[in-house]
């Protein structure tokens, strides 16, 4: 009994010790990347709010008018909008009372820095019925773009940035283990107390701040694991890797399209072929939100694509549910269909990671989860500081 004793007190001391220093270490970034998560969960309900007058473009008597083709929309949408740089993509709804949105979007890959590195991102609300461009949001500057950036890559260049937010969050999800190993009581008496807050008017601040950090830790720390390890997922390649091969039953190859390839001539394109492309889309899932189609030009960052892929969006509030469909981006002969119920289990997870990581997968009840847990996460190190500073202070009178 006494060795097992020795071993478990060994065990919680250098748990201690590792959620000591990792917390000193990186309480502060922790703090910023909890916060900035609290804050971006809600940004669709906020942008739907703020964006209600132009997401829907009010044309009367549609039933009686014909759609601009998209690439007339994409021309007019550019002389009524012009910039350096050629348009992106355009998102197209399946409800045609919707707006259109197009897309400026030009990343720099050698600058060293978010605002540098997005050399330009501005979304445009387009009426596809009369092509009238209803607003322009520059989601560069906008407040939403930069809190994700802050959260993804502290406003540093995405492909380093990103381990510089990814370190201090392999170093709480340790933190997290070592703190429920150390919250563990030893007995049912302790358990009472570490379950709920017993709190009376004779309990001292101190006290409420230790079961705070505590109680509030416990409860969140599943939570908090899975929005850590969903947010590792875009840090580190071995995390996406593992994700795919543990809930694909062991596959080790991801479903590869890339020969799945245009071999018409471009003589075949015309102003029409991104509307062939939309219609056979919309006649294969009418049900869906909307989805997303690649205007063809060349970008800074040498956007060029092994096919030319139709993603497809079921769901308002959620990525998770998606298909893939492949054209001829020439002749807009279709080449394949990846259905959402076709993918193993392993490609729906990938694809649900983002859902999960910022708690939009069951829409509204699991967003209001994201955002509790991401506001104690917040707290977790200010409490834990506040904890060690009051003890170290007490060991220093005495």
């Amino acid at each position: 009994m006494s060795l097992k004793k020795k071993k478990k007190s060994f065990f919680k001391y250098w748990s201690a010790k590792l959620h000591l220093w990792f917390g000193l270490a990186v309480g502060i970034p922790v703090v910023i990347i909890s916060i900035t998560g609290a804050l971006y969960v809600f940004k669709d309900e906020v942008e739907n709010f703020t964006r209600q007058d132009v997401i829907y473009h009010h044309e009367p008597n549609i039933g009686s008018k014909k759609l601009i083709p998209i690439s007339v929309l994409a021309e007019r949408v550019a002389k009524a909008c012009p910039e350096d740089y050629p348009l992106h993509w355009v998102d197209v709804p399946t409800d045609v009372t919707r707006s259109y949105k197009y897309y400026y979007y030009e990343h720099n890959p050698d600058a060293w820095n978010y605002f540098d590195e997005t050399v330009i991102y501005k979304t445009i609300y387009v009426n596809p019925f009369s092509g009238e461009v209803l607003r322009v949001y520059d989601e560069k500057m906008g407040f939403f773009n930069i809190v994700k950036m802050i959260h993804f890559s502290f406003l540093l260049k995405s492909e380093w940035g990103k381990y510089v937010v990814g370190i201090p969050v392999c170093l709480f999800v340790i933190m997290l283990i070592t703190g429920v190993v150390l919250w563990w009581p030893r007995n049912k008496a302790g358990r009472k107390q570490r379950f709920q807050f017993a709190w009376k008017s004779t309990t001292k601040p101190k006290r409420k701040n230790y079961d705070l950090h505590n109680i509030l830790g416990f409860y969140s720390s599943i939570f908090a694991l899975i929005f850590a390890i969903t947010g590792l997922f875009y840090c580190f390649f071995i995390v996406q890797a593992m994700v795919y091969v543990v809930f694909s039953g062991g596959e080790t190859v991801y479903p590869d399209r890339s020969h799945i390839t245009t071999t018409a001539p471009e003589s075949e394109r015309t102003l029409y072929t991104l509307d062939s492309i939309a219609n056979q889309v919309k006649r294969l899932y009418p049900d869906s939100y909307q989805f997303s189609l690649d205007l063809g030009d060349e970008h800074m960052d040498d956007h060029v694509h092994p096919n030319f892929e139709v993603y497809v969006k079921h769901l308002s509030y959620s990525y998770h549910k998606a298909s893939h469909i492949v054209f001829d981006e020439h002749s807009g002969e279709l080449l394949h269909i990846h259905d959402h119920n076709d993918k193993n289990l392993g490609e729906k997870m990938v694809s649900a990671n983002y859902d999960i990581h910022v708690g939009s997968v069951f829409n509204l009840p699991t967003k209001i989860i994201a955002f509790l847990v991401s506001l104690i996460c917040a707290s977790l190190p200010i409490t834990g500081f506040m904890i060690w500073y009051g003890r170290r202070k007490k060991l220093l009178k005495d």
